[in-house]
């Protein structure tokens, strides 16, 4: 039986800290050919999930420990839904090749996820263009206020 315990998020959560990319992942899967891919994620406030998509796979998230804003956006970078990950929701489901991104809100936080594997590098083309050649911090600031209907000046 695989288990992740609450020493174990509190570990992955202090690796993070330590990461460049304050981030740090616990696969449940055993392989990276899995077809299905469960992942366990520390995300510190200030890490950087850049707006993609997934073209071949729904993906599934939910707050472990802490609070997430998940935002959905159509082809131009409007913002077309939001979530509050372990505020007013617990789970939610991103729709295949639906464009994304993801804000850890607290120190510690950890979100998991589930979706098709195998595990693939986010190609050039799913990782959106209005999105690119943002800072770390102009993004996150504009997740974490925007609403839907709005989009990046």
């Amino acid at each position: 039986m695989k288990r992740l315990t609450a020493n174990n998020l509190t570990d992955l959560g202090q690796l993070a800290q330590q990461s460049p990319r304050l981030r740090m992942n616990s696969n449940l899967h055993s392989d990276l050919s899995d077809p299905v891919q469960r992942l366990a994620i520390a995300m510190e406030p200030g890490t950087l999930i850049m707006p993609h998509r997934h073209p071949h796979t729904w993906e599934v998230l939910t707050a472990l420990k802490g609070r997430f804003a998940v935002l959905l956006f159509d082809d131009a970078g409007n913002v077309t839904e939001r979530a509050e990950l372990g505020e007013d929701c617990s789970v939610v489901e991103i729709p295949d090749g639906g464009w994304h991104a993801v804000l850890s809100r607290d120190v510690g936080a950890v979100i998991f996820e589930v979706k098709h594997g195998p595990y693939a590098p986010i190609a050039e083309a799913d990782v959106a263009a209005w999105g690119k050649g943002r800072s770390a911090a102009e993004l996150n600031a504009w997740y974490a206020v925007a609403q839907v209907g709005g989009r990046i000046g």
